[in-house]
């Protein structure tokens, strides 16, 4: 079996250790762990904590920071999902058993190397698992002639440009700043999020709150994810204030719209839907930010946090526990360890833009206190849904 084959045996499926049955398991499992530690080793080198790193040569800049939170954290789960996603939207089977192990190696060797190697050995080691963990994917779209999600495999693949760049960057080969194609990813991240958001979120909404009545509105839909993209654009090719800021701001007024009309105030008792709806908000929220920082009243690391820890990482413990119950045989009811988790995330991203706008102490106990909420609630993630990744699921079906 090769690493871009998708054929095995129907039965080899449906054995073996039950972490390797389904994309979301390994992914899931990885990519909250490694969150869970990365912002705390990146807050101890940005505090000057642990001078010694130097020494042990590991690569903990800014620059890693940025990379390994969006290519890192982020694209492990985005794979793992759409794997998932792609298993239910086709009937066939995405990546398991040692396919899927050896892309999850392949992803923890660009982890490795992003932190330990030097530039050129650290861009071999990481820039290839998008593209390999992209072909299978479009493999199973192909045999399914599932047309309506080519274009996530095409994100994929801007996404594997974008850290193509990046790596260039680092090597001297390429004069933009490191933090140009970090931007382009997280608005590709975004965009996936707001049109996997615009299927799901209403209709998780009317099946799982009741008495809401979602609004659907096609066309809407439509204009507000184009102004989405456009206003991604806007930022990435540097569109004039005057341009740009009122782009933006339509593109956040219609999220918000669409929001209001998806009953979002009626999953306020429903953790599952509600740290949905909120996270989606921060897109809103990113955009506004991002407006006011082409206007030089904010900074734009503001935006980008917005975007980051409250939409993304939002979105992605939303997802994450949510795809977990559901895959594992589980009934889709938070519990107070979900609850938990959904507001630390939250704690977190409120607080980091609040230091972000200059609401700091001289300590930095703001930003101190954020980057614990984050590292609690995928710390929560780890110990709670650990069993259900590592075991079979309840229901006695496979993945």
């Amino acid at each position: 079996m090769s690493l871009l084959s998708i054929d095995e045996p129907p039965a080899a499926r449906h054995t073996g250790h039950p972490v390797w049955r389904l994309g979301f398991r390994p992914f899931y499992l990885c990519a909250a762990f490694f969150a869970a530690l990365a912002i705390p080793l990146w807050m101890a080198q940005y505090y000057g904590w642990i001078p010694q790193l130097a020494s042990l040569r590991l690569h903990v800049g800014f620059a890693w920071h940025m990379h390994e939170m969006v290519y890192g954290m982020g694209l492990a789960v985005v794979v793992g999902f759409l794997y998932t996603a792609a298993y239910n939207w086709t009937g066939f089977w995405t990546p398991v058993r040692g396919h899927l192990a050896a892309l999850v190696a392949l992803w923890l060797a660009g982890r490795l190397g992003m932190l330990l190697a030097p530039p050129a050995l650290a861009a071999a080691l990481d820039w290839p698992f998008i593209p390999t963990a992209a072909w299978p994917l479009l493999q199973v779209m192909r045999k399914a002639n599932n047309r309506r999600n080519y274009f996530l495999v095409g994100i994929l693949g801007l996404l594997a440009i974008s850290n193509g760049v990046f790596h260039a960057i680092a090597l001297g080969w390429q004069g933009l700043p490191a933090a140009a194609p970090i931007h382009a990813a997280i608005f590709l991240i975004v965009v996936i999020e707001a049109a996997i958001g615009t299927r799901i979120i209403p209709m998780f909404t009317r099946n799982g709150a009741p008495g809401s009545a979602p609004l659907v509105q096609p066309r809407l839909d439509k204009v507000s994810l184009g102004l989405l993209v456009l206003s991604a654009c806007g930022w990435l090719l540097s569109f004039p204030a005057w341009l740009f800021g009122p782009l933006a701001l339509l593109a956040a007024a219609l999220i918000l719209l669409r929001l209001w009309r998806w009953d979002a105030m009626a999953t306020l008792t429903r953790p599952l839907l509600w740290i949905m709806h909120l996270s989606y908000a921060w897109i809103a929220a990113g955009l506004v930010l991002l407006a006011l920082a082409r206007w030089q009243l904010v900074s734009a690391s503001t935006g980008f946090h917005a975007l980051t820890v409250g939409s993304m990482a939002g979105l992605i413990l939303g997802m994450m526990t949510r795809t977990t119950l559901g895959h594992t045989g589980r009934p889709l009811v938070a519990g107070r360890a979900e609850t938990l988790i959904f507001v630390l995330i939250q704690a977190s991203a409120f607080l980091r833009v609040a230091t972000a706008l200059g609401w700091e102490t001289e300590q930095g106990l703001v930003m101190l206190l954020a980057a614990s909420c984050w590292t609690l609630g995928f710390a929560s993630y780890v110990v709670v849904y650990l069993p259900y990744l590592t075991t079979p699921r309840l229901d006695g079906k496979p993945g």
